[in-house]
């Protein structure tokens, strides 16, 4: 599961006009009534640049540690384009670069809805959920365009909070509906908010699916893996039946496993570097093919085969401060005051972005995953001869990537160097 927590300073509020009697938008379906499929695909294709560029950037953060990467980048731009929908000028053009999101706002919307809408499908094999959500400070003001745009297209419902005088019951509601929203993966998302805090935008995702092929649990042995600090023992599901097939490829650098989850419409892809004969490998090749164009055609190669699966059981967290990665990937100005402007938000240009968290857990066992995300922006004030066998040892680090078929998005992303780090 993951999170990521923005606070915006807002210094001014004169002259807005009060959303308390707005309808609230929880649990209607949002507005998908002009996606077409090639909007969504600009979408989705954006989204996915920005979780691997993204995911480039929490791993070279990550070069001198052996910590687990894992977030939902999905989660993060969700919220990001909440915010991106009050933002103007430079601030605007910077946040569409690093997102990746398009110009027409028509196509960015309704796609985002569509999207939003596929994922909360119901009467499925699996649980797959996205949730957003708009809290503001009860007697702040903001452009009712811009909450209207938020419940239409985001499905953002509305709450009136005290930030000012009920600081802790805010924190705790909010805090609630995030843990409410992921099945109660994550918890106290917020420690705290400053008393100047006059909105927070969240999104909150959460994904349970067994396995299409489940491993047995009697096949689980203790084997050793590979981390950067050493062989360590770790529980290692083992899966090998001639009837199933999975899509997947190799060459001389890495293999790709995909292994569905029931139903088909999910699926996690695993990029595994290649171990030569000496035992070395270079993890690293891996990030060689995270680029939108490269990541299609790893895709298209893949075939059907019977392969021979060890793969290991693990359960972690991690949390991210994300503003600096956000910075350096090129979005400043809503991070500057003066200079940010988000007056789409409210009608004044004294909004900036002062902090962005990320918080995230998985679990992977015998019989499928569980991962959620949540994502929290606030504003403040200022047989013969046998046939040779292919063999997906993951026993040394590998990433992953958790994905919607239909459309391709990348919901989660990680990097399991320690299957023992939690």
């Amino acid at each position: 599961m993951s999170l990521v927590v923005f606070s915006i300073f807002i210094l001014g509020c004169d002259n807005k006009v009060s959303y308390d009697n707005l309808a609230p938008y929880e649990g209607q379906p949002t507005d998908d009534s002009q996606a077409t499929a090639e909007g969504v695909a600009q979408v989705v294709i954006g989204n996915n640049e920005f979780a691997l560029e993204m995911y480039e950037q929490l791993n070279q953060a990550n070069s001198a540690s052996t910590k687990n990467i894992f977030f939902s980048p999905y989660s993060i731009s969700s919220a990001l384009a909440m915010a991106y929908e009050g933002a103007n000028g430079e601030t605007e053009e910077e946040m569409r670069n690093v997102l990746h999101l398009p110009e027409d706002y028509n196509l960015l919307r309704s796609s985002f809805a569509k999207l939003n809408n596929v994922f909360n499908e119901e009467e499925k094999e699996y649980k797959l959920n996205v949730a957003n959500a708009f809290w503001a400070q009860h007697d702040y003001s903001f452009l009712p365009d811009y909450l209207n745009v938020i419940g239409r297209y985001y499905g953002g419902t509305n709450a009136n909070l005290d930030f000012v005088n009920e600081n802790k019951k805010s924190v705790k509601e909010i805090n609630d509906w995030v843990e409410d929203n992921t099945n109660n993966k994550i918890k106290n998302i917020i420690s705290s908010l400053d008393s100047q805090t006059r909105l927070v935008l969240t999104n909150a995702i959460y994904f349970k699916g067994k396995w299409k092929y489940e491993f047995d649990k009697s096949d689980t042995k203790d084997m050793f893996f590979k981390t950067p600090n050493g062989q360590k023992e770790v529980d290692m599901m083992y899966l090998n039946e001639d009837e199933f097939k999975f899509n997947y490829m190799e060459n001389d650098e890495i293999q790709v496993l995909e292994m569905p989850y029931q139903g088909e419409e999910l699926s996690m892809l695993v990029f595994l570097p290649k171990v030569d004969e000496t035992g070395i490998f270079d993890a690293s090749v891996v990030e060689e093919y995270f680029d939108p164009v490269k990541l299609v055609e790893v895709k298209n190669s893949m075939s059907k085969e019977h392969v021979i699966i060890y793969f290991p059981r693990f359960t972690f967290e991690t949390k991210y401060g994300l503003n600096d990665h956000l910075i350096q990937l090129g979005m400043t100005k809503a991070f500057t005051w003066p200079g940010a402007d988000f007056s789409g938000l409210d009608g004044t240009t004294d909004l900036y972005i002062s902090n962005v968290l990320h918080k995230a857990f998985v679990e992977v066992n015998e019989k499928g995953t569980e991962a959620a995300a949540a994502t929290a922006v606030s504003f403040k004030v200022t047989s013969a001869m046998p046939a040779p066998q292919t063999i997906f040892k993951a026993d040394h680090p590998f990433v992953f990537m958790i994905q919607e078929k239909s459309t391709g998005s990348i919901l989660f992303m990680g990097k399991m160097n320690d299957p023992l780090a939690e």
